[in-house]
């Protein structure tokens, strides 16, 4: 087990802002995932789960609670009967996806460029390219916040858009088991790489981001709204509304959690009061941001 006490978490988000946590604890085995849940309980203090740190956004002053890292120590792989894998929650999708290809396995190559983990793919339904976790999920292995281990069935997570039961639970997802089809290990990486160039094409990936900032509202797309709503470029300090993808927010070098937060607010803001739609964050804000709100 590893304890770090005010750990940045710039170092540990794809955005690359957000100020210290209290303590940042990195388990290696399910037991330590048990010692971590007493830690944060003994001392009374809230908890949460990381794995790559993609859609999450910590605010600039420090997070009062203790970051558990479900990530490289936990990314095992076994396969059995033939077409079911079991993954663990740590594993990030692009390796999982790459392993599946060689395997000749067809149906995750949509997560192939979701730069998340398991865990947290499965946290939010993770989806891209008409492809959803739901589709391929069979099965989850957590541990309750007292400690308990529970096997539930996709069915039991309520699976909808970029939404699980797991967002109401304190609960830490440790393994899964997914189900797919045979397929050719040639097609499938071609596939895989057809979509891969249509993201570097489409989404500034040179940028630090946490993927796709908001949600689809129904019956549009957001990042539709965002352009004809004039925001292409639109900037706050560093954080910026990308150009080449309105749907994405920015980091382009030196942004703060709360330049980006703030930058968040108003494009929600200005998009509602042109179009009277609501636009709802994918991206996760963690922390006290109350106190920027006035600084643009």
């Amino acid at each position: 087990m590893i304890i770090r006490e005010q750990e940045l978490m710039s170092r540990h988000t794809t955005f690359r802002v957000g100020g210290p946590a209290r303590y940042y604890l990195i388990p290696e085995t399910t037991g330590e995932v048990r010692f971590a849940l007493d830690f944060a309980d003994a001392r009374q203090l809230p908890f949460m789960i990381v794995g790559n740190g993609s859609n999450l956004l910590f605010a600039d002053r420090e997070y009062h609670g203790i970051v558990i890292e479900i990530g490289e120590k936990f990314s095992e792989m076994s396969v059995h009967m033939g077409n079911k894998i079991t993954v663990k929650a740590g594993m990030k999708l692009s390796s999982m996806a790459s392993r599946l290809a060689k395997l000749g396995l067809d149906g995750f190559a949509f997560a192939g460029g979701i730069p998340g983990t398991v865990g947290g793919a499965i946290t939010m339904n993770a989806g891209a390219y008409d492809g959803e976790i739901k589709d391929v999920l069979r099965e989850i292995t957590v541990m309750t916040e007292m400690g308990e281990l529970k096997t539930l069935s996709a069915d039991e997570l309520q699976l909808s858009y970029r939404h699980s039961i797991l967002q109401e639970k304190n609960w830490v997802v440790l393994s899964a088991t997914f189900e797919f089809t045979p397929g050719n290990p040639e097609e499938i990486t071609a596939h895989m790489k057809e979509l891969n160039e249509r993201r570097r094409e489409k989404q500034p990936l040179e940028f630090a981001s946490a993927g796709s900032t908001f949600k689809r509202p129904e019956g549009y797309f957001a990042g539709k709204l965002i352009e004809d709503a004039g925001l292409r470029g639109y900037r706050i300090g560093d954080a910026q509304v990308s150009e080449k993808h309105c749907g994405f927010v920015i980091n382009r070098g030196n942004a703060t959690a709360s330049e980006i937060h703030s930058l968040i607010v108003n494009v929600k803001r200005i998009v509602n009061e042109k179009f009277g739609v609501e636009l709802e964050p994918e991206v996760r804000m963690i922390g006290d941001f109350s106190w920027d709100l006035d600084v643009f």
